[in-house]
């Protein structure tokens, strides 16, 4: 939709691509006057049962009377989204406000296209545009035959009323979001963007366009690639100068070709990329793999012409892999697909790659090959102008070949949803992700990506939140990769260390300790001229001790027994013992290819050598982390009583209207604002003089608290603005007088009197709006802690109750909190509970650019919040709203 034609008001931030059931991708936008011709054509290809359906009448043609009506909304109390490909409307889908908190809802969706999933998608959007317009009911008549209707609203998760009067079913439900209406809206998200992969990975054709005789091309090589790796589908070259290419009859474009075509691979120059798009949309593809370089990463005009590529392909309908993408590999057997720059198909397996730049490709799967590892699917994204590591997860998430996942990400576009994902999908499949840092210099040019303001923490805790392993290179990738691809999970921290070498041993127990696991068997160290039955048996014990939950074996060459039989040895030590093992062989040769061995099963066993103790253990680690997660209760959902969301939302609105820009709020505002999430700041009293100090004293009760908030006293520790327990109007003169002397030459003498505390740990409990993470909630102890030491936790909303607790327990000042040295232990319920609802603050106003709650005094006998702070600002829309969309 161009600027010209958008009428004033047009909710531009409404616009979102969807994926559809099918995996297709169809645009939603807010309809305009323009589209009454489109409105027209759309009626006029329905069929008579749809429309009868629709206006309960056999409205063969509209009237300009009714068309003008659908099309003229003020978009707030009637409201209506139109689906489109390729410029044409697939869907209709409006409300109408019938009371101020009530609508009536209506779709039409065209007969080529239903069972696609579109009346869902448009209800999923339209209850959000209406639930935050302050509607909180639908209501819908509907023809009983007209049972897909039906459906849409009781499948979407929705308690619908129905009452049946007069020939018509009138419905009638809540839009609040709920825990059933989100888990339906994920699993459609899933489903289809899963299924969208399945033309990238699976396609019955391939074209691939700028395919050349010269060898050195780009096309050349991926057009030889296919035909090598024995691809089960039906390739076409497309070339508008050749006859014939690698054996193929060469078309001159992707429309004359006579079969449909899934997957059209485009390697041509930049310049023509686009004029190829426009060919391949009139030919109805399904998926673009675009390898051409010379997009976004190259400068402004790659820039425009990425752009010009991802709005053509959405408006087809297509998903689009790259541009400067390395290609897509898939080792199934039915496929058999290797869509890449790769010379060879990497050996079949159980692990998942997914890396963005070509560069990386080449490193990930060289590294991959050298260790021996199989690939079930590989794939690079290049400038990820679409397809992304969030669509690769969503597929592996249900796929059988896929055990373990490895993601090399160079930046991150959306870590809301990232996040959700693979949590979902670490919880069944290890995840382990390569992210040297999330700041604006390690983006990659070319890639879409919101500058970031969070701490590196910050990321690495979003990580762990979700399950996710996080390795620093490819290296350690590979490292816990060829562990967890062919071991058992341990189920515990416990480790033995067998080897035949005390300085070996000594050096893996010491990496042990560094990494949190307890040597709980040896290090055992057999004599150098120790025979195989002695290595067998010293084996056997470590696997059979019931305090032993992994193996870690380290080895020299032995003077008497052979290497391949101490190699052999652990094999079957591991096989026998069930327990995950881990080798490393310092000097010995020939011992790798005894390291495996496939059960009657018909599983595969392998026992992954390291090149120094430190790797093994490190990859032991991580999996052992990954373990106590994966076994561990996620918790529920946070859901704080006696918050009232629509106060908090009217103030922040009519901030915002007096100060368009965003503001500090004033400390009676800050105290609206918290009080609507129930959270009570305790008052203070401005005082100016030794006199107002007394009265204020006076009116709040002795013993006070005298302190100044001027600006220069934040985040000073060498400046002591603050005196306490004054129980006197004597004590607080005599405060007064000093702490005036001394701070008004800084010009610091600004201060307020507040009730005194009851002793406690004072803690720091803030939340930021990131523009590239939303909203980011952080817990410290108050001082040095925070203020030196940046002993900060991070999460990252939305909360359970689990990660809640987690991030009180991720500083190292914890134990401050649960009796140090002799102290009551605080009141961790309460403290719990205020994190929990600033967090579902955070989630909730993205207007609230920050808030920090200091000091939070934490004591047995609850939580007391002295101070807060408040910023409102306008903030751009969220990545991971709360409907589907690609962005």
């Amino acid at each position: 939709m161009t600027e010209a034609v958008r009428p004033p008001g047009y909710p531009a931030h409404w616009e979102a691509d969807v994926v559809l059931r099918d995996g297709s991708v169809a645009h939603l936008r807010p309809i305009t006057p323009a589209d009454a011709e489109a409105v027209h054509r759309f009626h006029a290809g329905q069929s008579e049962e749809s429309i009868y359906m629709r206006f309960f009448a056999p409205l063969r043609q509209l009237s300009e009377r009714d068309v003008t009506r659908f099309t003229h909304v003020d978009y707030h109390d009637r409201v209506a989204l139109v689906a489109t490909v390729r410029g044409d409307i697939i869907g209709i889908g409006r409300y109408d406000r019938i009371t101020p908190t009530s609508a009536e809802v209506a779709f039409n969706i065209s007969d080529a296209y239903q069972g696609k999933g579109i009346g869902s998608v448009l209800l999923e959007h339209l209850a959000v545009i209406a639930w935050e317009a302050g509607v909180t009911e639908f209501t819908a008549e509907v023809l009983p035959q007209n049972r897909k209707m039906i459906s849409v609203f009781s499948d979407a998760g929705y308690e619908v009323d129905r009452h049946f009067a007069d020939g018509v079913v009138s419905l009638r439900f809540r839009i609040q979001p709920t825990e059933r209406s989100e888990a339906v809206r994920l699993s459609r998200e899933h489903r289809a963007e899963s299924v969208s992969m399945h033309s990238v990975l699976f396609p019955d054709s391939i074209a691939v366009v700028g395919a050349s005789r010269h060898q050195g091309s780009i096309g050349h090589h991926i057009l030889a690639n296919i035909q090598a790796s024995g691809f089960h589908g039906a390739v076409h070259a497309v070339n508008r100068e050749a006859m014939e290419v690698l054996g193929l009859h060469s078309y001159a474009r992707v429309s004359e070709i006579p079969d449909e075509v899934d997957l059209a691979v485009v390697a041509v120059p930049a310049e023509e990329v686009l004029e190829v798009v426009a060919d391949c949309a009139e030919a109805g593809v399904k998926t673009l793999l675009v390898v051409s370089a010379g997009f976004a990463e190259s400068g402004p005009e790659g820039e425009e012409r990425q752009h010009g590529l991802l709005t053509a392909a959405r408006e087809a309908g297509m998903r689009v892999l790259g541009p400067n993408s390395f290609g897509v590999i898939n080792n199934h057997p039915s496929v058999r697909l290797n869509a890449s720059l790769a010379p060879e198909l990497p050996p079949p397996g159980r692990l998942g790659l997914f890396a963005q730049s070509g560069a990386l490709g080449i490193a990930v799967l060289a590294s991959a090959a050298r260790r021996g590892l199989g690939i079930s699917v590989f794939a690079s994204a290049g400038n990820r102008v679409d397809v992304s590591g969030n669509d690769f997860m969503q597929y592996w998430i249900d796929d059988g070949d896929t055990d373990v996942v490895g993601l090399y990400l160079e930046s991150m576009g959306n870590p809301r949803k990232f996040s959700r994902i693979a949590r979902r999908l670490a919880s069944t499949k290890p995840v382990i992700v390569v992210k040297s840092g999330v700041s604006s210099y390690g983006v990659p040019p070319g890639h879409r990506a919101r500058p970031t303001r969070v701490r590196p923490e910050a990321f690495d805790a979003m990580l762990r939140q979700a399950g996710v392993i996080r390795v620093e290179n490819v290296h350690q990738m590979f490292d816990v990769a060829q562990l967890l691809a062919y071991q058992n999970l341990p189920t515990g921290n416990r480790v033995a260390i067998v080897g035949n070498s005390d300085a070996l041993g000594a050096l893996t127990a010491e990496a042990c300790v560094s990494w949190g696991l307890q040597v709980a068997h040896g290090p055992v160290s057999l004599h150098s001229d120790a025979r195989g039955e002695q290595f067998t048996e010293a084996l056997s014990a470590a696997f059979a001790d019931p305090e032993v939950d992994s193996v870690l074996t380290c080895f020299i060459p032995p003077l008497v027994t052979l290497d391949e039989d101490v190699a052999t040895a652990v094999r079957d030590a591991a096989v026998a013992g069930q327990k995950p093992c881990l080798a490393t062989f310092l000097g010995m040769r020939g011992v790798v290819e005894r390291l495996s061995e496939t059960g009657e099963d018909g599983q595969k066993l392998v026992v992954p050598a390291y090149s120094m103790p430190e790797d093994a253990v490190r990859a032991l680690a991580a999996a052992t982390r990954y373990a106590e997660w994966r076994a561990r209760d996620r918790g529920i959902p946070v859901v704080p009583l006696g918050i009232d969301r629509d106060a908090a939302e009217r103030l922040v609105e009519r901030v915002l209207a007096q100060s368009p820009e965003g503001r500090r709020l004033e400390q009676p505002e800050v105290a609206e604002l918290l009080d609507a999430y129930g959270i009570h700041v305790w008052g203070s009293v401005p005082v100016r003089t030794a006199e107002e100090a007394v009265a204020a004293a006076e009116l709040v009760g002795y013993p006070v608290v005298l302190k100044s908030v001027a600006p220069l006293m934040r985040h000073q520790p060498g400046l002591s603005g603050i005196r306490v327990d004054l129980g006197s109007e004597a004590r607080l003169r005599e405060a007064y007088s000093a702490l005036n002397d001394r701070l008004a030459p800084l010009s610091a003498n600004t201060f307020v009197v507040q009730r005194m505390a009851n002793p406690g740990v004072s803690c720091v409990v803030r939340s930021d709006e990131d523009p590239l993470f939303g909203p980011v909630v952080s817990f410290s102890i108050a001082g040095p802690p925070t203020d030196l030491l940046g002993d900060i936790g991070h999460r990252i909303p939305p909360l359970t109750d689990v990660d809640v607790s987690d991030l009180i327990s991720s500083v190292r000042a914890a134990p401050m909190l649960h009796g140090h040295r002799g102290a009551a232990p605080v009141h961790r319920a309460a403290l719990a509970d205020l994190i929990a609802r600033v967090s579902v603050l955070a989630d909730n106003l993205p207007e609230v650019a920050s808030l920090v709650l200091n000091p939070v005094n934490a004591h047995p006998g609850g939580v007391d919040v002295l101070g807060a702070e408040a910023v409102v600002a306008p903030t751009p829309r969220r990545k991971d709203p709360g409907r589907r969309s690609l962005t």
